[in-house]
């Protein structure tokens, strides 16, 4: 059971907007548990599921001079916490073809490539190598390979020109075909990972 109240949710919102850590933290008590149980059910992972309410509570910290009375803010909560989980799934499933596209690419002509004792040692030099790239080189080049942003959006979110975007991902192409150019499987690692 609840305990009695002293504020009501309307003047918590009021008081956090001002920057109350009382009003924050008595909202957090509110909606904490109900986000949690929520972010669960699509991620069946505790631990994700907190990170989603973490995530919530800290956008919300950051974002509360904008806070509305005439928006639900339960419904506000839950489109955060609904739209953290999209991008968490869309993140996980990129990560993922990103580091084994390879092997999907490779099982027909070669279906031991994916026992390669070589083959996580490759991954790893490929993730140092993009590492050492000059900052905006690899911020560019990660966008374009590995979220598959098109050269457009990429543009646009960095405010360069789409031909400074297609430069940097051909200076990043020609220094990773240099760098895995000597080793024939390390090129089909790179070509497979990397051909679009």
């Amino acid at each position: 059971m609840k305990n009695q109240q002293t504020h009501t949710e309307q003047q918590l919102i009021s008081l956090l907007r001002n920057g109350s850590q009382f009003a924050f933290e008595r909202l957090f008590e509110n909606y904490s548990q109900k986000l949690y149980r929520f972010s669960l059910s699509y991620l069946k992972s505790e631990t994700e599921a907190e990170e989603i309410v973490q995530d919530v509570f800290l956008k919300l910290w950051e974002n509360r001079e904008k806070l509305r009375n005439e928006t639900s803010f339960q419904s506000y909560l839950f489109t955060i916490a609904f739209n953290d989980i999209h991008k968490h799934f869309n993140k996980k499933a990129r990560d993922e073809r990103y580091r084994t596209e390879i092997l999907d690419s490779l099982s027909g002509e070669n279906p031991a490539i994916e026992t390669n004792p070589d083959f996580e040692a490759l991954v790893i030099k490929l993730e140092s190598l993009i590492e050492q790239m000059p900052e905006r080189r690899k911020e560019i080049f990660r966008k374009r390979k590995k979220e598959a942003k098109s050269v457009k959006d990429i543009a646009r979110e960095m405010s360069i020109s789409p031909k400074t975007v297609e430069n940097q991902i051909t200076e990043a192409m020609n220094f990773l075909k240099k760098e895995f150019g000597n080793d024939r499987i390390s090129g089909l690692l790179f070509f497979y990972v990397f051909l679009e």
